[in-house]
């Protein structure tokens, strides 16, 4: 727990993509955290963050923050998923609190590992997963909660993209070491909005293809999850899909919900607008009513069935304004170590699921 006061000192590891588009603009946006330093080696990303952030400092290394850990209340690590863990575990010894971009790690049992070492030190571990706080998915927990789907049968959700030529790269690299493919990157987001809804997995079944010339990861997979409470998600994640599905399709006894469109907040960052300032104040993460989602039973959405349903506001920003409250008051954080480690364990099975074409029960996908 820290004290109240002067904001809480951030170092953020990594400026690639999601270092200079989500973690730093949504920390500068946080009333109780500062920016203090950006951890890069590349002179351009330098020139970048000095861009944005004028009196932020740098290191070439992470090393060089454990040797000035008393200067800092938060490591974020942006870096590639290959580095989570040693630089996570390097953070949490020098007895600094600590989010990570997700995945965690590669596998459930170093998440776990990680989350020991935090519990042990007293110290904050937290995974940042924004896409909990898209319009979309804050627009259907809405309704489950409300009871307006009646019982959840079946969850569809698809985050898919159309880019038929590989960019090339670590997260596009078939070296398992890396950790790359949309296994990791684009399913640790499905498998986490499933578990956050419907509850701990219980049966995985998964079909994942490498489908692009030249690609060397899995670009195209389909994960099937039977949850405890017997709700079943099918989650599909590609790079190869020429007409884009709903985001969401959701049927229940009473009613299904169908969203199309992805939450506009990435978009935003990406083009430069940030959190509550310009045209973005009063009305950051709203869209559009002809975006919104429609629900009802027996008529189809795409000739007008059902009746629309307002988005509630995507809110990227209530992520770091939870992990300010954690470290200030010792609460839990928006997002846990454990809660990552169950995702992993929908992930693994997902990969073993797929690799030998059969069904996995969870706690049998090593």
């Amino acid at each position: 727990m820290t004290g109240t006061g002067t904001p809480l000192r951030v170092a953020l590891v990594g400026y690639g993509l999601a270092g200079s588009v989500f973690h730093a603009p949504l920390i500068s946006a946080t009333d109780d955290l500062v920016l203090d330093t950006v951890v890069t080696s590349n002179p351009e990303r330098q020139a970048q963050a000095r861009g944005e952030f004028p009196d932020v400092r740098f290191a070439v290394s992470p090393d060089e923050l454990w040797e000035r850990a008393g200067e800092l209340d938060l490591v974020v690590i942006a870096s590639p998923n290959k580095t989570h863990v040693p630089i996570a575990t390097a953070a949490l010894k020098a007895g600094l609190a600590v989010v990570v971009d997700k995945p965690i790690a590669g596998t459930a049992a170093e998440a776990r590992e990680l989350a020991a070492l935090a519990e042990d030190r007293g110290l904050l571990l937290s995974v940042f997963q924004n896409r909990r706080w898209d319009n979309d998915f804050l627009t259907l927990a809405r309704l489950v909660a409300g009871g307006e789907l009646g019982g959840v049968q079946r969850f569809e959700s698809r985050f898919e993209r159309w880019r038929p030529q590989t960019k090339g790269g670590w997260r596009e690299s078939g070296v398992p070491e890396e950790i790359g493919g949309l296994l990791y990157d684009l399913g640790s987001h499905v498998v986490d909005q499933a578990l956050v809804l419907f509850g701990p997995a219980a049966l995985v079944y998964a079909e994942s293809d490498v489908r692009r010339p030249g690609a060397a990861s899995d670009d195209d997979t389909f994960i099937a999850i039977t949850h405890a409470s017997g709700v079943r998600s099918h989650l599909y994640v590609s790079a190869t899909t020429a007409q884009l599905g709903p985001r969401f399709r959701v049927l229940g006894s009473k009613a299904g919900y169908v969203k199309y469109g992805l939450d506009p907040q990435e978009a935003d960052l990406r083009d430069g607008r940030r959190p509550n300032t310009g045209e973005s104040k009063g009305n950051w993460g709203t869209e559009p009513e002809s975006l919104w989602g429609r629900l009802g039973a027996g008529e189809s959405p795409a000739t007008g069935g059902g009746h629309p349903v307002e988005s509630t506001p995507g809110d990227y920003p209530a992520y770091y304004a939870g992990v300010a409250r954690a470290l200030r008051d010792g609460t839990a954080p928006p997002v846990t170590a454990h809660e990552a480690a169950a995702a992993l364990d929908v992930l693994e099975a997902a990969r073993r699921s797929a690799r030998e074409g059969v069904a996995v029960a969870i706690g049998s996908a090593s």
